[in-house]
């Protein structure tokens, strides 16, 4: 599909305001920190839903309310207060290759860092400042934070490394809820000190496909590579929010198939 630059930044602006519609948000992962109102229990549910974020979405949502019922729902409170005792419903826990290690190890770093940071927003921030050109080596600094406390080595590939050239999707996704914020009420935009300037695009099969049937994307691999060659032409057509597009390249090849054409 050959159009200018003009006319691409139009389609995908008509594409960004059909699919960035508070309609969409009951059937998607984002629907779970949509059942809360604090800052502190959006972004730890949001990050745990995100990072659970695979597979058919049904699942998805049914394994993260679940988790959210074990946290008594109240995700915050339960973070900072968990004991031992708290911890032993989750040692059950599955979702495809995410097991109890894994979620008893996530819980775990997390205590620590809310005990050691205000929140998670301020890991990231201290990321920013310093590699604030690069959201690849901040995603890295978050990963190495997270696992800083003795950890299971299989729980590892649970948090992508854009350094190993991992698309890192689930986190990319996770940052765009937290960061950019719009009038439609899908994205929170709680996370003030970080501009969605910075966000890269959460690159998946079908947004690959897309952005490449647009000439937004020539790299084959969805890979960090990738990640970065479609955000930098997105800036292109909105360098203060491009991630805003990634709801116009998913619908276009979710809900019309524009990815198989």
């Amino acid at each position: 599909m050959k159009l200018s630059i003009e006319q691409l930044r139009e389609f995908l602006e008509e594409k960004y305001r059909q699919y960035n519609r508070a309609e969409f948000i009951e059937t998607d992962p984002i629907s779970i920190p949509h059942l809360f109102t604090k800052k502190e229990d959006r972004e730890i549910i949001g990050f745990l839903t995100a990072t659970l974020a695979w597979g058919q979405r049904p699942t998805i949502l049914r394994k993260a309310r679940q988790l959210v019922m074990w946290m008594d729902n109240d995700p915050h409170a339960f973070i900072l207060s968990f004991t031992t005792k708290d911890l032993k419903p989750f040692q059950s826990f599955i979702h495809r290759t995410f097991n109890g290690i894994d979620t008893v190890f996530f819980l775990k770093s997390l205590q620590r860092i809310y005990r050691d940071y205000r929140d998670l927003e301020e890991v990231f921030v201290n990321g920013i400042q310093h590699y604030p050109h690069s959201l690849g080596h901040v995603i890295h600094h978050f990963r190495n934070e997270f696992f800083s406390i003795k950890h299971p080595q299989r729980t590892e590939k649970h948090i992508a490394d854009p350094l190993r050239n991992s698309s890192a999707k689930r986190i990319c996704m996770f940052l765009r809820w937290m960061v950019r914020k719009d009038n439609s009420g899908v994205d929170f935009g709680i996370w003030e000190k970080i501009s969605p300037a910075c966000l890269q695009p959460p690159l998946d099969l079908h947004s690959g496909a897309t952005a490449r049937n647009l000439g937004l994307l020539i790299r084959k691999q969805n890979d960090w590579k990738a990640v970065e060659e479609l955000g930098n032409n997105l800036r292109i057509l909105d360098p203060n929010d491009p991630v805003k597009y990634d709801f116009a390249l998913y619908g276009l090849g979710v809900f019309e198939g524009f990815n198989k054409q």
